[in-house]
């Protein structure tokens, strides 16, 4: 692996003139991770799930007012629903900007929805792209990403809710720094990447196509990159759906699961970057993580909010155009506890 040092600059939820945001969409996977693999780790290992939520940071306010949201449907009540958003505290936009002022830091560039069903069979994770041009309650049509600069993470479950029609029950937060650790922590992750690419700065790092194992670094180059691909973010989220799939596949191996070392040194570097609303505690982690004992990375299924390509708002952003009547099949999917049949469906 080439490395030269670089530079990353990220950009604001507005994009005046063409290819001006190198957009961060961070990998969420790294979340999806202490969410998911974590919450399996959690049912054996009570007291790495208590070391993950000592460490953790709690969003004290991450819902919006009850009045606002929708009823948990009653056919999905054993199902569970959580939004993972990514999140630089460092990013600033090409301008210089810092976003530290703005609600929870003024920005999520990525944005999960894990559904794990009731049966506990398997894991769905959508990736909603940052640019996906929605009603955000209160405000204008802006882009999905523009909800956590308006409104911080309230906002953003209550657009999302409203999108979906179907409740969110919890919401977890990662800063970029947490990512690298992971990733180190556990000794590096392997992927197999489809596209040889070189990120798109002077000083980056080159990528073959091929199996090869990745750092902290390396891994956060890899997911981060958008410029080097015809297509953009989209090939972007595949890569980070990729190695979730990777890291997923790293942490619930035997070497790992049978290595208490390897397992307390990675919470234990990963917690301090994470903050989870006030009801995802040890027990609820515990809980989780025993009804999911089975559950593999090769259960997990990912797919973007289905989307009809590209265009542009009448102010001239370039913006993501979500498929309305997919997503409609969608959120009734959701509230049936019936996402596998919906993917099958739909050919996701």
């Amino acid at each position: 692996m080439t490395h030269l040092n670089g530079s990353f600059q990220d950009t604001g939820y507005e994009e005046p003139k063409k290819k001006k945001r190198t957009g961060l969409m961070i990998l969420l996977g790294a979340v999806s991770l202490v969410l998911i693999a974590l919450l399996v780790a959690g049912g054996y290992l009570l007291s790495l799930a208590r070391s993950f939520d000592s460490g953790t940071t709690k969003l004290t306010d991450a819902f919006p007012e009850e009045t606002l949201r929708p009823e948990k449907a009653e056919t999905a009540k054993d199902a569970t629903n959580i939004l993972l958003l990514g999140s630089d505290t460092r990013a600033t936009n090409q301008g210089g900007e810092e976003f530290a002022e703005l609600p929870d830091g003024g920005r999520s560039d990525t944005m999960m929805l894990v559904h794990i069903p009731a049966n506990r069979e398997g894991v769905y994770v959508t990736s909603i792209m940052r640019d996906t041009w929605l009603d955000i309650p209160g405000h204008r049509k802006a882009k999905i990403n523009a909800a956590f600069a308006l409104g911080g993470v309230p906002l953003t479950v209550q657009t999302l809710e409203g999108l979906l029609d179907t409740r969110i029950d919890h919401v977890a937060s990662i800063d970029f720094e947490g990512f690298k650790g992971l990733t180190n922590a556990l000794g590096g992750v392997e992927i197999n990447n489809p596209i040889a690419f070189k990120q798109n700065l002077a000083n980056g790092y080159a990528f073959p196509k091929g199996v090869q194992t990745l750092d902290g670094e390396e891994a956060l180059a890899f997911v981060r990159e958008r410029y080097a691909f015809t297509d953009g973010d989209y090939q972007r989220v595949r890569n980070q759906q990729l190695f979730v799939k990777a890291i997923m596949s790293t942490m619930m191996s035997k070497e790992t699961l049978t290595d208490p070392g390897k397992i307390s040194a990675t919470v234990q570097e990963f917690a301090p970057y994470v903050a989870v609303d006030e009801t995802l505690d040890a027990m609820k982690v515990a809980t989780l993580g025993s009804s999911m004992a089975n559950v593999r990375s090769s259960d997990m299924t990912f797919f973007t909010l289905p989307n009809n390509g590209t265009g542009r708002s009448a102010d001239g952003q370039s913006i993501v155009i979500p498929d309305m009547a997919v997503v409609s099949e969608f959120a009734e999917a959701l509230k049936q506890d019936n996402v596998g049949q919906f993917i099958e469906d739909n050919g996701l």
